[in-house]
């Protein structure tokens, strides 16, 4: 189950775990056809569920509907998030709740769900999209940074309690990516010179550098990795 799958990093991921060999599900409030579509030229089971993450309610539903459709839940993918830009002297209320309650609340719940049914089944693997500023604070986003703090703490919080049962809890942390979420940077020259110049690697990051690194984390290969934060960012963390 990969959540926000109809574009950018969570497209790249599902379809690496496709070509892998995953049937996938893809939740969002964004239809995610195109990336079904693609899947399925895998052969592989790929379906849409449609539910809306900046609420609680459709928690437990996505993850009973994932196994009904798929059979089983071998891996979550909690990819779906928000962001909102403001100086932190006018940053609002309301921008702050609805980036903390899609980006860390729901991811939190839906491990939760997922985990007891992982837990049940005695195996799993969850990995949460994190983000530079799980380790920095960014600029003029601190609903946003503080969300992908909190990211990397629910990570290393429930692989302490899972590893033993057979649940492995890790994070990836993408560097700047060429998205949706990333074009207020990459269209303002001043920051987008200043962060290529950061990254050692020269470009900002596409989507598919992350599906290794996902298909890596829900692999076997990583039976003995639980509870970290893989940095896929062309070397910015290094600098």
């Amino acid at each position: 189950m990969i959540t926000g799958a109809n574009t950018g990093i969570g497209q790249a991921i599902a379809l690496a775990l496709a070509q892998a060999g995953a049937d996938i599900a893809c939740v969002g409030r964004t239809p995610a056809e195109e990336t079904v579509e693609q899947a399925r030229r895998f052969g592989r089971k790929a379906e849409v569920i449609s539910a809306d993450l900046s609420t609680l309610e459709p928690v437990q539903r996505v993850v009973d509907e994932t196994i009904a459709k798929l059979g089983r839940l071998d891996i979550l993918v909690n990819n779906a998030g928000i962001i909102r830009r403001a100086d932190a002297v006018d940053f609002s209320e309301a921008d702050w709740d609805a980036v903390i309650d899609t980006n860390l609340k729901s991811v939190f719940f839906l491990c939760q769900a997922a985990g007891r049914h992982m837990i049940g089944q005695g195996r799993g693997k969850i990995i949460n999209i994190a983000s530079m500023l799980t380790f920095q604070g960014g600029i003029r986003v601190p609903s946003y940074a503080a969300s992908k703090s909190g990211v990397g703490g629910i990570t290393k919080a429930l692989a302490n309690e899972w590893a033993g049962k057979g649940v492995q809890v890790n994070a990836i942390a993408p560097g700047y990516i060429a998205t949706n979420n990333t074009a207020a940077l990459q269209a303002d020259d001043v920051r987008n010179t200043a962060i290529l110049d950061r990254i050692p690697a020269g470009r900002w990051g596409d989507p598919s550098d992350l599906g290794g690194a996902a298909v890596f984390l829900a692999s076997s290969a990583a039976d003995y990795v639980t509870g970290h934060i893989l940095a896929v960012d062309g070397g910015w963390l290094a600098r």
